[in-house]
């Protein structure tokens, strides 16, 4: 594991944004990417860390972090449905099917928790028992597992710039997908969930909840794309402690973002008005989290590129690969 100096070190490297010369440039919160030959884009994975549908700051290694271990899910789950990854050319960077992105964000919980305004219990204790379209009994608790994992899809952005929450049958009312697609969406997400929870077990975690992102390849394929099971895009916690921990009411021992976001939720801040200023030993916290977590599921040692990444990235060979 790199040392806590090392991360602090690199805080200023944290690498924000590229302007690579290649055409096609987008960028979202965390990802920027380029068009390639071939029906083919680069996807770059900045350290950039966004939480409450902001972003709050630059994280070193978490970029590699996400990219890499994106890149290892993306194999452990092939061969439940196409996936849009091609190769990693580089330790922030993708080579992927081009892909059109669903207007959907599909959200998979297995557990009520959360904090922020879309969260199931951020939800329940404002007093609401129909959410997302499924019904909650009376009587839950924080962190408690659901019986099953439900799928609880959001809007991205939508007329506010947040994230707009749907039933699942109101993907389809509203004409956002066909009845079709939806319903292959949800069981490939519900079966990626759960071969997700089981390798995670393994590693001695809890996979809580996650989002998904899926799109259509330019010959139809049902795509999986941008992220799988990161720790930007899922919640963990460790298996060990949960269940001493929810019966004496503490939150659970967490190893992704979450802790990111319940420092912020301690100072008031929930995503509304300006962030509040926090000390760089948060940052290089979730630093060593992110590591910790790719080093659990994957089993591998943490092998941090050097910085500045904008130099790497600019020495790519995005030559095709041969037929």
């Amino acid at each position: 594991m790199i040392s806590p100096e090392a991360i602090a070190a690199a805080l200023p490297l944290a690498l924000r944004e590229t302007h690579l010369d290649l055409p096609g440039r987008g960028a979202g919160k965390v990802r920027e990417w380029y068009t390639l030959p071939g029906g083919r884009r680069l996807i770059v994975t900045t350290d950039r860390l966004s939480a409450f549908d902001r972003i709050l700051a630059a994280v070193p290694f978490k970029g590699q972090v996400l990219n890499q271990l994106s890149g290892w899910w993306f194999e452990q789950t092939r061969d439940l449905v196409d996936n849009h990854l091609i190769a990693l050319p580089d330790p922030n960077a993708a080579i992927v099917e081009a892909a059109t992105p669903f207007p959907v964000e599909v959200i998979v919980r297995g557990y009520i928790t959360g904090v922020t305004g879309t969260a199931l219990w951020r939800r329940y204790e404002l007093g609401e028992r129909e959410i997302y379209g499924h019904r909650f009994g009376e009587g839950l608790r924080k962190n408690q597992a659901l019986p099953e994992p439900i799928v609880t899809p959001t809007t991205k952005g939508g007329p506010s710039g947040h994230d707009e929450r749907l039933s699942c049958a109101e993907v389809v009312s509203t004409g956002l997908l066909d009845a079709a697609t939806w319903e292959a969406t949800i069981a490939a997400a519900l079966a990626v969930f759960k071969r997700g929870q089981a390798l995670a077990a393994r590693a001695g975690l809890i996979l809580v909840d996650t989002k998904y992102e899926f799109g259509r390849a330019a010959d139809g394929r049902l795509l999986l794309i941008d992220e799988v099971h990161t720790p930007d895009s899922s919640r963990y916690w460790l298996a060990d402690s949960y269940i001493a921990r929810f019966a004496a009411g503490q939150e659970p021992e967490s190893n992704d973002k979450e802790f990111v976001r319940l420092a912020y939720a301690a100072r008031g801040y929930r995503g509304d008005g300006e962030p509040p200023t926090m000390d760089d030993a948060l940052w290089v916290n979730a630093a060593e989290r992110y590591i910790g977590i790719f080093e659990w599921l994957t089993g591998c040692d943490f092998d941090p590129a050097a910085y500045p990444a904008d130099d790497r990235l600019k020495q790519l060979s995005l030559t095709p690969p041969d037929p």
